[in-house]
């Protein structure tokens, strides 16, 4: 359920409140919009039912929240969160982030050049994976702490933020050390002790969905995360699984306006994986922008032929700088900022 407070509640009363909240054994999480302050309540309700909330000072009115989901939903937030990464950069309101690199990092000399030519067209953040869920064992499968390292130096001589993906609970912690946003893979959705883990780090989390999940059990795992109090999460729609070979996966971008529907989280779309092929990624981008998206997440690989993971799906540098430029007119036109 949800405290709705009154627009003068003090934070003393606020503060009661929470604390009344823990001696039920229960959770607060508290949201403070432009307008209210919302106190979300999560456990099992019936312990704080017999507690005549109403009558506690600063407290306007008690909302029961029927979605499974709670903390994601817009009945706990109706504004629309933004998540601030870092170095000006925010995923979410007004601005439309674009990320982009290699699928994993291979070596520094690849990557640098790679990351100077996407920055310089317009992206903020690099990505590149240095743990790699492969099908295949025999496949790539990354270079681990050698890869975040690269990572991180071609950071600080670049300037771009970066993500990575994280594939174990055992490595939440050398990923956080290295990277500024998490990345749960869409295989991992639903590994709940490493959503748990990536809640408890406290960075920002960006959840793929799942090759065959619902919307509603893409909001649920972002659920587990917000509820080890960590609201910095970013979705992340990459295609589904459907009986389509043509593409890769299909690219669903009707979950876009329906996640804006029920949840305050931002949330991207990675047409790459989304379509398995490079020409396919400039329209869908566009698509993706105009329908509501925070953002893309694009492959990009100076030498596809040659490159160790997904190089039928990455953009050649040059191409990306042509999506950049074909991208703005499109933000400008729905009120938004590249």
């Amino acid at each position: 359920m949800i405290i709705v407070l009154k627009p003068n509640a003090t934070p003393q009363q606020v503060n009661h409140i929470c604390d009344k909240v823990k001696e039920l054994g229960l959770n607060p999480n508290v949201s403070r919009g432009k307008e209210r302050t919302i106190i979300g309540v999560i456990g099992e309700e019936d312990k704080i039912r017999v507690q005549p909330l109403e009558a506690f000072p600063g407290v306007e009115k008690v909302v029961a929240i029927l979605k499974p989901f709670k903390l994601v939903s817009r009945d706990f937030k109706p504004e629309a969160s933004v998540i601030d990464i870092g170095g000006g950069v925010k995923i979410g309101g007004k601005s439309f982030v674009v990320m982009a690199g290699p699928c994993a990092v291979e070596d520094k000399e690849i990557i640098l050049r790679i990351a100077k030519e996407v920055k310089e067209a317009g992206a903020k953040i690099l990505r590149g994976g240095a743990f790699k869920p492969r099908t295949s064992p025999y496949s790539f499968q990354g270079l681990g702490e050698e890869g975040l390292k690269i990572l991180q130096d071609v950071s600080r001589e670049t300037g771009l933020l970066t993500v990575s993906e994280v594939m174990d609970t055992r490595t939440v912690e050398l990923v956080s050390e290295y990277v500024d946003i998490l990345q749960v893979g869409a295989r991992n959705m639903q590994n709940f002790d490493l959503l748990k883990a990536v809640g408890d780090s406290k960075k920002p989390v960006l959840l793929k969905r799942g090759m065959a999940a619902t919307v509603k059990e893409l909001l649920m795992s972002a659920e587990y995360i917000c509820s080890r109090g960590n609201m910095k999460v970013i979705l992340c729609e990459r295609g589904i699984r459907t009986f389509e070979t043509h593409t890769r996966n299909t690219m669903d971008l009707n979950v876009v306006p329906a996640i804006k529907e029920l949840s305050h989280l931002p949330v991207i779309v990675d047409p790459s994986h989304g379509t398995g092929r490079w020409a396919y990624i400039s329209p869908l981008s566009k698509a993706a922008l105009a329908c509501g998206a925070d953002g893309v997440m694009v492959e990009v690989h100076s030498d596809p032929e040659n490159a160790k993971s997904d190089g039928e799906q990455s953009l050649l540098p040059d191409k990306f700088a042509v999506l950049m430029q074909e991208l703005r007119p499109i933000a400008e036109a729905v009120g938004r900022t590249i």
